[in-house]
């Protein structure tokens, strides 16, 4: 017999545990939903932080993105025409975002463009509304005005803010049928002026009269004493310290414009009308006077008499 021994071959299995293939699938599910919430955050980011023209462009590059001519109303900025696509970067005014200072970008330079006229007269409005404000408390708290809150009335109108001093039956502004002012209209006019030459608008003043006629001598009516006495509240506003520069138009419209309209003999008719205007009514005032002559130096302006108004 061979004494050669037989080899002994050693076999190894690996047991493999169910399920452990599986483990990590949940993890690309999880990364999944974390990339799709930050894509929504991050256009939620995009919606809150951007203005309307903003966002139109950018709808409009994803709706057209190739060079051709596109149809939008707002179109996207782009080197072939209205709705290209863009060639340069769509500021956001975050931290990362390029220098201002670049002119080159045509979508920059529309949104550092002058501030539209609605945007200004929105400012003039309140800066108007503010003066209202200002004077309705200072005619509460001042000891010289508050006897007179009853005859100062306040509005704001399409031409501006409207300051109206009017009669009372025991209380009137003037001396009966003259354009000589009493020592309390006068007080109240020194203390407006201080207020009126807080904004930079210009001012027109208006005398009204009622339909009682007050002639002293020929030719002299309600119309030249309406007139007259507009004129003395400006010579006592520009005394009270008002640049006399802030004076556009002086007009006097006698009854054509009354207060009370049921009863025109009512002392109420009898008032001044101080109005600080908006730009567009201080233009419309320039352009009617633009013709009359130019007062010499120091002289006091023409007072304008004009047809009836609304006010």
């Amino acid at each position: 017999m061979s004494d050669t021994k037989p080899t002994v071959i050693v076999r190894r299995v690996k047991k493999v545990q169910g399920g452990g293939h599986h483990g990590g699938s949940w993890k690309v599910a999880y990364a999944d939903f974390v990339t799709a919430m930050m894509a929504f955050f991050l256009v939620m980011w995009l919606m809150g932080s951007t203005s309307k023209p903003e966002r139109a462009a950018i709808s409009e590059y994803f709706r057209n993105p190739s060079p051709l001519s596109g149809t939008s109303s707002t179109p996207a900025p782009g080197m072939a025409g209205p709705g290209g696509a863009s060639t340069s970067m769509i500021k956001l005014g975050g931290a990362t975002d390029i220098s201002r200072g670049n002119s080159n970008d045509p979508f920059q330079n529309k949104q550092e463009a002058v501030p539209t006229p609605v945007a200004e007269r929105e400012r003039e409005r309140q800066r108007l509304e503010a003066l209202k404000q200002d004077l309705q408390e200072a005619i509460s708290k001042s000891q010289a005005l508050e006897p007179f809150k009853d005859q100062l009335l306040l509005d704001i109108t399409p031409e501006g803010l409207r300051i109206q001093i009017v009669d009372q039956q025991n209380r009137p502004m003037f001396d009966l049928g003259s354009a000589r002012l009493m020592p309390y209209t006068r007080s109240i006019l020194l203390e407006l002026s201080h207020f009126i030459n807080q904004v930079p608008n210009r001012i027109s003043i208006t005398g009204h009269t009622d339909t009682t006629a007050y002639s002293t001598q020929l030719g002299y009516g309600n119309w030249e004493l309406s007139a007259d006495r507009a004129n003395a509240a400006r010579r006592i506003l520009i005394e009270g310290g008002m640049d006399e520069a802030k004076v556009a138009r002086v007009v006097g419209l006698s009854s054509s414009v009354l207060f009370d309209k049921a009863n025109p003999q009512n002392p109420i008719n009898r008032r001044i009308s101080i109005v600080v205007m908006t730009k567009e009514a201080e233009a419309a005032a320039l352009n009617e006077t633009e013709s009359l002559p130019v007062p010499a130096p120091g002289a006091a302006p023409v007072a304008v008499v004009t047809p009836p108004a609304v006010e």
